[in-house]
């Protein structure tokens, strides 16, 4: 698995949300909100695993992501490891956190990780 840099970190703990495109390439991007833990990034999808990026992410498990000046290419992995602590990075990053925080969205938990 490949660390994120300390500059990567810096861009993406700046910004809000993040777009994301799966798959194939001319996928449709979606933007999302998404938080950093102990310098791992995660996104989970509020409608859960129906959800049509989550599943594009979950099948091909390669995309892209695009935040701030960062332009990267990552795959992504499901991840039930970090529950309550994406749980708690959520709640105190935004003010809908119970949208991301339900049984549905922790089965739809994806950490990202650059290539």
């Amino acid at each position: 698995m490949t660390a994120w840099s300390a500059e990567d970190l810096a861009v993406l703990t700046a910004e809000a949300a993040l777009s994301l495109t799966a798959g194939t390439e001319g996928s449709a991007w979606v933007e999302v909100g998404f938080v950093v833990v102990d310098d791992l990034v995660f996104v989970r999808a509020f409608r859960g695993p129906g959800s049509r990026w989550f599943q594009a992410a979950h099948a091909s498990r390669r995309g892209r992501i695009r935040v701030g000046s960062l332009d990267r290419a990552v795959a992504f992995a499901p991840d039930t490891e970090h529950s309550a602590s994406v749980d708690g990075a959520y709640q105190a990053r935004y003010s809908a956190a119970s949208l991301v925080t339900n049984a549905q969205a922790h089965a739809a938990t994806l950490r990202i990780t650059p290539l």
